[in-house]
Parts: C-alpha cells; structure tokens; sequence
C-alpha cells in the first residue's frame, strides 16, 4: 500500500514507469499535508495563554485534522485502485458479442468509479477550507505562512482531483452523470481558488 512507503519509497515509486500512483493520488497526498499543516498550527495555538478564548476549537481542529490526514492518506491508495480496475476492465475478452457488452459495461462502471473517487476527494477538502481560514486567523500568528501553505495543498488537492474527474467524464456515455459531475466540478474549482485567494490577500496585510 501507498500509505506505507517512507516519502523517499513514495516519490520513486511515483517516478517510475508505472501509471501509479499518478496525479490522483498525489492530489490526495496534497490533501493529507493541507490537514498535516492545519493539525500542526492548531497545535502550536492551544495551550498558549495568548489564545486561550480558542483554545476549545484549536484541541478540536487538532483531533479533525488528525482523522482528516489519515483519510487523505488512504484516499491515495483508493485513486490507484480506481485506476487499476479501469485498467483490468479494458483487458476483459471481447471475442464474441456477448462479451463485448460485458467488456463495454465493465468500462463505463470502472470509470464512473475513477471520476466518482476523486470526485469525493475534492468534495472534502472542498468542506476543510473554511476550517483552515479559521486557523489562520485565529491561531498561532507566528506560524500564519504555514497555515497559507496548507491552503494552497488543499487548492492543489481539490484542483488536481478534479482534472481527475473531467478526463475520466470523457470516456462516460451516460449524459445525466457527465453533466452533473461537470457542475459539481465547475462549483468546486472557484470556491477553492476564491477561498485561497482571500486568505493570500489577508496573509499580505500582515506580513
């Protein structure tokens, strides 16, 4: 599994010949390290006298950041997976007729999983945003460049998932599906790059 590699063993693997993992899976790994970033902040807020009114929501944060970044975590070995059953779907014989719907079947359902998977991914990080603003500016202003970091990992996640989802949507024959998803896709991508924007534009008034 991905989750277990050392970050010298995931970077290689990520560099060889293999299609895995990919751009999917380093989107969740982006996504891991947004709530890795925000954890450690709200970390180096609670307890200190300063921030003692958040001191409530930063222990909070830290717990959901935790869970978060595991999530994230195993959410790269869940893109890889995705991707190898649409792989194993396009090897399934195709000699007769019969085994052609099977093989097109098989495609269309593995491939809504592919676009389906980062879909969620980007659906999430999507909901930590909000989060992330609040600890920068709520909480330990020593480390405020940190938390920016964290949320320009959750602009790469969410904007790295979603190439996922619409390159998977151009091999998907059901229209309800595509245009759906497309929406959702659309929505998502400028609430992530207004949310980042704003939180860069107020970083820049105390830096």
């Amino acid at each position: 599994m991905l989750a277990d590699l050392t970050v010298k063993e995931f970077l290689a693997k990520t560099a060889g010949n293999d299609p895995v993992p990919g751009g999917g899976s380093i989107s969740a790994l982006n996504g891991a390290i947004a709530a890795a970033l925000t954890e450690m902040v709200a970390g180096l807020t609670a307890g200190k006298k300063k921030y003692e009114e958040v001191d409530g929501q930063m222990r909070s944060i830290v717990v959901e950041a935790a869970s978060i970044r595991d999530r994230f975590i195993s959410y790269a070995d869940k893109d890889s997976e995705a991707y190898k059953n649409v792989f194993a779907a396009f090897k399934r014989p195709k000699d007769t007729e019969e085994e052609k719907a099977d093989r097109s079947r098989a495609i269309q359902e593995a491939t809504k999983e592919a676009a389906s998977v980062p879909m969620m991914v980007a659906e999430e990080m999507a909901s930590v945003m909000e989060t992330i603003i609040y600890v920068a500016h709520k909480g330990n202003q020593h480390a405020a460049t940190d938390v920016c970091v964290a949320m320009m990992s959750a602009r790469t996640c969410i904007l790295g998932a979603l190439l996922n989802v619409r390159i998977n949507l151009l091999a998907i024959k059901e229209e309800a599906f595509v245009e759906r998803m497309k929406k959702k896709a659309d929505r998502l991508e400028a609430e992530a790059l207004r949310i980042e924007t704003k939180l860069l534009d107020w970083v820049k008034t105390i830096l």
